[in-house]
C-alpha cells in the first residue's frame, strides 16, 4: 500500500466485507503526494439510479425539475485529490459506461451542460473479492475492470492473517484504554 502511495495510477482493492477496504484506500491516500488535498468517497451502492449522473458529474441549473443551481459532482469536488469509489460493482451498467469515459477521457460534462470539465483526481475503488467473475458473466464492463485495476491490491480475511490479530487487539486494547483514560 505503501509503495502503491507513492504511484499515481487507478488502484483496485478488493477482499470480502470487512476486510478494511476502506481503511486502506484513506492510507493510500494518506500516504501519498495528494494527502492534503480532498479524499472524496461514493458509497456506489447506496447511489439511486436516477441521481447516479448528477452524483458524478453534477449539474447545470435547470438540468431537471429540482436543479435551481449548479452543483459539482464528485469528479469535480476531489479536484486534485482522490475519489474512492466504494462497491463499484454495484454500479448498473449505463453508470459503468459513464464512468469509463470519464476515467479515459479525464473529464466530466455536467448534466444540462455543454462544456468539459477537466478531472484531476486519483481514482481508488473498492469491490468483493469475486469482480473477476462479475466481469466474466458480463455484469461487469470488462474494459471499465481493466481501466480500474491498473494497480490491483487484494486484502484477504483476517482469518487468513491470524498472526495480526495480537498486534490488532492490542491497539484496539490500547484506544478503548486511551478513551476510557484507563
Amino acid at each position: 500500500a505503501r509503495r502503491y502511495a507513492r504511484v499515481d495510477a487507478t488502484v483496485l482493492i478488493t477482499g470480502e466485507t470487512g476486510v478494511g477496504k476502506d481503511a486502506l484506500a484513506r492510507a493510500i491516500h494518506a500516504s501519498g503526494p495528494r494527502r492534503r488535498d480532498p479524499f472524496v468517497t461514493v458509497d456506489c451502492a447506496g447511489l439511486p439510479s436516477s441521481l447516479i449522473e448528477s452524483e458524478f458529474f453534477g449539474h447545470e441549473r435547470g438540468a431537471f425539475t429540482d436543479a435551481t443551481t449548479a452543483r459539482a459532482g464528485r469528479f469535480e469536488m476531489a479536484g486534485h485529490g482522490t475519489l474512492y469509489l466504494d462497491g463499484v460493482t454495484a454500479l448498473g451498467g449505463t453508470a459503468q459506461a459513464a464512468i469509463l469515459r470519464a476515467v479515459e477521457e479525464r473529464q466530466v460534462v455536467r448534466l444540462g451542460g455543454m462544456a468539459p470539465t477537466p478531472v484531476h483526481a486519483r481514482i481508488i475503488e473498492s469491490a468483493p473479492s469475486d469482480v473477476t467473475t462479475l466481469v466474466a458473466t458480463g455484469a461487469f464492463r470488462t474494459d471499465l475492470y481493466h481501466r480500474l485495476s491498473v494497480l490491483p491490491l487484494y486484502i484477504p480475511p483476517l482469518r487468513e492473517r491470524a498472526a495480526e490479530i495480537p498486534v490488532l487487539a492490542t491497539r484496539f486494547v490500547a484506544e478503548v484504554s486511551q478513551s476510557l483514560q484507563r
